[in-house]
């Protein structure tokens, strides 16, 4: 079922009062329109750049957008969420969006690590290394949190911990779009003038009209397993989804590291080509690098041995920065690798280590290279860990717009990611002239972030109606319209309107239906992915039929809705996987990730009928036997974590360790001893509530209804209130894991 939101009951009024109460000032919009926007800023940033900021909001009062600009000295996030909340309730013309330029304070949230898209982290470690930065906390209003402290260190002032409540939604939908202007900075630096750069730039290059139609894709190595077919199916689809940069007088160019060993040169280059509009660059990151390749893959021996012997020079030199044995870790690769000691003996030679050190900065982004670069690429999406990990002063997805380059907006995230994410979602939308942020509303995580302008869009007659339809038309009738447009993701668009708007009987024939009959890869996948809320027959069907769909990531997405439900009906379906698509690096992974949840009997029974008696597989005998080998390997295992939970005489220390490893490793089997030790009185509430938040990762599992009457049961006994408040967040995770993939 769809869950209607239920908004907040303060008014615009009230917004506006509560600003004058308490300091704040509000610069009103000076234009009438149908939406509005808000600039946010600290008092001290405001003071020194008043003249950019108001060329900014004349700027976006052009684009047809009423700006309010909102400064104060800003203590708290609250009051902040507070004064967004209330223009968002404004009926005459609603807020759309928002950004914080200068000293905002910034949320870091705890307690919500399944809003991520892969983060699972122990708490206990430092709390700035443990939380999320996220400012879902401003965009989402219907979100609840408890205040936990503000960070006390000098260098982290405007960090403030808040805990997701449990009877808050447990699930992401923003309400406004945001963004932030942070320039990193580093000793020395004056991140004010940096803003007033920026806000003087962003004028000047939005003064120009830029229909999207010359693009990168950029891969770096070890995202996605290196997968060939991932990256041709997406190529596929983003032409769907694209198709003006497929024809005569658009451009899309694919980089990939393989094609060279040094291809960061290769990528800064198109990213400073005049004619850049877009780039999409997917990979592993840090907060200071895009890591684009890894030794070169080579077959012949010269350069292998290179490879091996730049390998081992690493490994000695890290072993004396550690104060390791530096002989004892010599011998050691000798014995393992059958090395001799001429493979150490330039080791520490100083050529050698500055030849080293050179190669290993070749092999990636670094700050230097994107910082005063000449990017001339307007938006750029970083699709990789921590790049905008914005609480930091120093982050690098900050200096594609924040220093001497053309960038008006990145995408990046302050946290680890999920690898087999669905990126390009709507990313269509774009050249239809639909803003930044409104994007951003479609394939936001808890960490994910605009840095720069989130009310750019590129050049598109469609771009005023397109914006205004999707913040304020619940017309079924409109967006029925919109889905008969030969365009793949205004298809993907209307069907996530109509499944909002329509009840269930209503929509969800209609998304069957563009499911089995649409040509476009990311219609397919936006009507499985939106089926997925109901999980009814019809989703039944779409999931049985997803594993021989053309479209490499719905079979990808097909596997982990397999894994998740653990049932038996979908046993065959898995199995089948290793007879139609061993070719397919990523899902093979994920099929031999699934393997361990399933029912390991019946499998077997699927790997004879499909695979050790059909001629047609080839090397039958060898894989049906590794299948069959597995299979043995995992029931041990889940057996054994199943004793393990219910042992009585099994430390409390010993059972918080095998129930947190639930949270990746989802064996449904053991579900009922899990509820049963949720339930146990007898057991501590540090050992309960950790059994009940493992549970609420179960988002799927045909177990679900008996762990919502497990916390029904909990919630209706005498347990303690941290146990009940774990019950009731479970409950409520379960209840609402349809809504994000």
């Amino acid at each position: 079922m769809f869950f209607k939101k239920i908004k907040s009951t303060l008014t615009f009024a009230l917004a506006i009062s509560a600003l004058a109460a308490t300091g704040q000032e509000i610069e009103k919009p000076n234009i009438s329109s149908k939406t509005s926007f808000a600039i946010v800023v600290d008092s001290k940033t405001y003071q020194a750049a008043k003249d950019e900021i108001a060329a900014y909001k004349k700027l976006v009062e052009k684009d047809g957008l009423g700006t309010y600009i909102i400064h104060s000295n800003w203590e708290s996030p609250d009051k902040i969420r507070e004064i967004l909340k209330g223009l968002y309730q404004n009926k005459k013309a609603p807020l759309e969006g928002t950004v914080f330029v200068g000293e905002i304070p910034i949320p870091m949230i705890r307690d919500a690590q399944f809003m991520t898209s892969a983060l699972k982290i122990n708490q206990k470690i430092r709390w700035d290394r443990s939380s999320v930065p996220s400012d879902r906390f401003y965009d989402d209003f219907d979100l609840q949190f408890d205040y936990l402290k503000q960070d006390t260190a000098a260098s982290r002032k405007l960090l403030h911990y808040y805990s997701l409540k449990a009877e808050s939604p447990q699930f992401l939908e923003m309400d406004i779009y945001s963004a932030r202007i942070k320039p990193p900075v580093t000793e020395g630096e004056d991140r004010v003038q940096k803003i007033k750069e920026y806000l003087t730039r962003l004028v000047a290059l939005r003064s120009k009209q830029y229909p999207l139609d010359d693009m990168i894709a950029s891969y770096g190595h070890g995202y996605n397993s290196n997968a060939v077919n991932s990256i041709a199916g997406e190529a596929i689809a983003l032409k769907a989804q694209m198709p003006q940069l497929f024809k005569p007088g658009g451009s899309i160019k694919f980089l990939n590291f393989r094609n060279a060993d040094f291809m960061k040169f290769n990528l800064l280059s198109e990213l400073k080509r005049d004619q850049i509009d877009f780039a999409y660059m997917t990979g592993h990151g840090t907060s200071t690098l895009q890591l684009i390749n890894g030794y070169p893959y080579v077959s012949s021996p010269q350069p292998s041995m290179e490879n091996v012997a730049r390998y081992l020079r690493s490994k000695v030199r890290s072993a004396k920065e550690d104060g390791r044995d530096v002989e004892k870790t010599i011998d050691g690769f000798k014995n393992s690798l059958g090395v001799s000691d001429k493979w150490f003996a330039d080791a520490f030679d100083q050529k050698s280590i500055e030849a080293d050190s050179i190669y290993n900065i070749n092999l990636d982004v670094q700050i230097d290279d994107l910082k005063d670069a000449g990017i001339k690429a307007k938006v750029a999406y970083l699709n990789s860990c921590l790049t905008g990990s914005f609480h930091l002063d120093n982050y690098i997805a900050g200096y594609y717009p924040f220093s001497n380059n053309e960038n008006i907006a990145t995408i990046a995230n302050s946290v680890g990611v999920l690898q087999d994410l669905w990126p390009t979602e709507m990313m269509g939308l774009l050249k239809d002239g639909y803003r930044v942020g409104n994007w951003l509303k479609h394939i936001a995580y808890l960490e994910t972030h605009i840095f720069g302008d989130p009310t750019f869009h590129y050049a598109s007659d469609k771009a005023k109606e397109l914006n205004e339809a999707t913040v304020l038309n619940q017309s079924a009738s409109y967006w029925k319209k919109v889905l008969n447009e030969n365009d793949a993701d205004l298809q993907s668009l209307a069907l996530n309107k109509l499944t909002n708007i329509l009840p269930e009987k209503e929509v969800s024939p209609i998304l069957k239906e563009y499911y089995f009959n649409s040509a476009f890869e990311p219609t397919r996948m936006q009507a499985f992915q939106l089926l997925r809320r109901f999980e009814n027959k019809d989703y039944q069907d779409v999931l049985h039929a997803a594993k021989g769909d053309s479209y490499e990531y719905i079979r990808r997405r097909a596997i982990y809705d397999l894994t998740d439900f653990g049932s038996d009906d979908f046993t065959k379906d898995l199995i089948e996987f290793y007879i139609n698509d061993p070719h397919s690096e990523r899902i093979a992974y994920r099929a031999r990730w699934a393997l361990q949840f399933i029912n390991p009997d019946l499998a077997k029974q699927h790997v004879d009928a499909l695979i050790r008696n059909n001629p047609a597989v080839a090397g039958r005998d060898a894989l049906a036997s590794k299948l069959d080998k597995d299979l043995d390997y995992y029931k041990k295992k889940s057996d054994d974590l199943l004793k393990a939970i219910q042992n009585p005489e099994l430390s409390e220390k010993e059972k918080l360790s095998e129930l947190t490893t639930l949270r990746l490793y989802r064996h449904h089997k053991v579900v009922p001893a899990v509820i049963e030790v949720a339930k146990n009185n007898k057991n501590s509430d540090v050992v309960r509530t950790t059994a009940l938040e493992a549970l609420g990762w179960f988002t799927l599992s045909y177990q679900r209804d008996a762990i919502v009457e497990g916390c029904e049961a909990i919630l209706s006994s005498e347990a303690p209130e941290a146990v009940k408040k774990e019950a009731l967040k479970t409950k409520n995770r379960i209840h609402a894991a349809s809504h994000k993939i």
